[in-house]
């Protein structure tokens, strides 16, 4: 169940979605405008563009609109801001994104950096890419962070096959 303490950014959810992409936390320049992804230099909004998912490069302002394209976005920890250095294990609720999840029942879940599978999984074995056990009903992959912080294992291949799956599994459901 959610908490009733305030959230730094507002989830966007809704049933159904393509994908639900989990961060770890508000950066500090997105919980500063109240917005996704928001820090110089992060390549969010421009990735989802070319692989894709968009059919133009959205502003950070823009992130409820998402929606319309059957894309969420959450964090693992929504009651604190900051670099993942800065993160601490209570800070994380698995408790609430499991549960989150669960409603919405999106096609893929997609961690936007291993350190928020890592919290989420409770192990320092995550590997990028897509995991064996879906959470729930939904595939999951660990993708690599966006964040300029985390631009020496950027790897937008790895962004691209999961948008590849996504289209496959909607063609698959389509056909059935």
């Amino acid at each position: 169940m959610p908490s009733e303490v305030p959230t730094i950014l507002p989830d966007v959810l809704a049933p159904g979605l393509r994908v639900v992409f989990v961060g770890t936390a508000a950066g500090k320049q997105s919980a500063r405008v109240g917005a996704y992804y928001a820090g110089r230099g992060n390549r969010f909004w421009i990735t989802l563009y070319e692989i894709g998912l968009t059919p133009r490069v959205f502003e950070p302002h823009e992130f409820a609109s998402l929606l319309e394209y059957g894309i969420g976005l959450t964090d693992l920890a929504k009651h604190t801001a900051g670099a993942d250095n800065s993160l601490r294990v209570q800070d994380f609720d698995t408790h609430a994104l499991r549960w989150k999840i669960k409603r919405a029942a999106p096609l893929a879940v997609a961690f936007n950096s291993k350190r928020a599978a890592q919290e989420f999984y409770d192990s320092r074995k995550i590997e990028l890419g897509r995991l064996p056990t879906p959470l729930g009903t939904s595939a999951v992959f660990v993708l690599p962070s966006t964040s300029a912080a985390a631009k020496s294992s950027w790897d937008l291949a790895r962004w691209q096959a999961m948008a590849d799956w996504i289209r496959a599994r909607e063609a698959q459901n389509k056909a059935e």
